[in-house]
């Protein structure tokens, strides 16, 4: 079976039946970026329990069932207008960087654009640079090239070398000016809106697979955690290559996110599983059997 990583995918918002079908797929590990969770948070205390489940339970969760987490820390873009709370969620920020599962600052950037979403986007680039993390960047869904442009005059102007930083949500019409400045381009393919995995099957055969990257970004909305292996399966069907298949479903999420010092390969290899395992006084089991031993056999059976 081929493995997969899924670099952008919000598993606070899915359920346990999700992991263990992500693993039966193929997907040995995943990245969560911080994101805004559907409403405004209105404390700092909202933000610094959500970055906390994060490198707590929810790494915890996934470990059961066979999928390794990691993370990624930052203010989204949406909740960076909210001036005064932002500021207080920027003192937050430093407590959690160091973690062992953050392998990049992100989702930041732009949404509608402000002057604010550019003042803590400049910030947050800046925090990246002093603790020498990848780059999660957000392009807005609204006037997405002028976002996405914009971004990257950004992270130049403030010195950010390109192959430290993913440019997510591209399409076709951001995806060869992303590419030709340097930097790693994701795609996120939901089932109806952004990129669907046919139309990313083109985008392979036009650019092939240096610096591309393929993701769900599966959140609380219609989505798809499944979206890696199905556009993996789906590229094989349509004639790219397996090593083409192989790095923009897998290789190249690991290259940059291994940056970080956090992620690797052997992270994931000889994994094994015990669910009798508690977090805190939790586990994840509600009345089943404990499964116990390596995450492949346990899969497998």
């Amino acid at each position: 079976m081929m493995r997969f990583i899924d670099p952008h995918i919000h598993m606070t918002s899915r359920t346990t039946d999700d992991y263990q079908a992500m693993r039966k797929a193929g997907i040995v590990a995943i990245i969560e970026p911080a994101f805004w969770l559907g409403q405004p948070r209105t404390e700092a205390g909202a933000f610094k329990d959500y970055f906390s489940s994060l490198v707590g339970w929810e790494q915890f969760r996934s470990s059961q069932f066979g999928i390794k987490h990691y993370c990624t820390m930052g203010l989204n873009s949406k909740e960076a207008n909210n001036v005064p709370l932002a500021e207080q969620v920027m003192e937050l920020l430093p407590q959690y960087v160091h973690k062992e599962n953050v392998v990049a600052i992100g989702e930041i950037g732009y949404d509608d654009q402000t002057e604010a979403e550019d003042r803590f986007f400049r910030e947050q680039i800046e925090l990246a640079k002093e603790v020498e993390l990848p780059i999660l960047v957000h392009t807005p869904h609204r006037d997405k090239k002028k976002g996405t442009y914009r971004s990257m005059d950004v992270l130049e102007e403030h010195g950010v070398d390109p192959s430290m930083v993913v440019i997510d949500h591209n399409n076709e019409e951001t995806c060869k000016e992303v590419l030709d400045r340097g930097y790693w381009t994701a795609f996120t393919i939901y089932p109806n809106t952004k990129m669907g995995n046919l139309r990313m099957v083109e985008v392979v055969k036009q650019y092939g697979s240096e610096r591309i990257i393929v993701d769900s970004s599966a959140d609380w909305g219609v989505s798809d955690p499944l979206s890696v292996p199905k556009t993996a399966h789906l590229m094989l069907e349509k004639g790219i290559s397996k090593e083409d298949v192989h790095k923009t479903c897998y290789q190249n999420a690991l290259e940059v996110y291994s940056k970080s010092g956090n992620m690797k390969e052997s992270d994931w290899e000889d994994y094994s599983i015990d669910q009798a395992d508690l977090h805190e006084g939790n586990c994840v089991l509600r009345g089943q059997t404990p499964k116990q031993g390596s995450s492949d056999n346990i899969v497998a059976n």
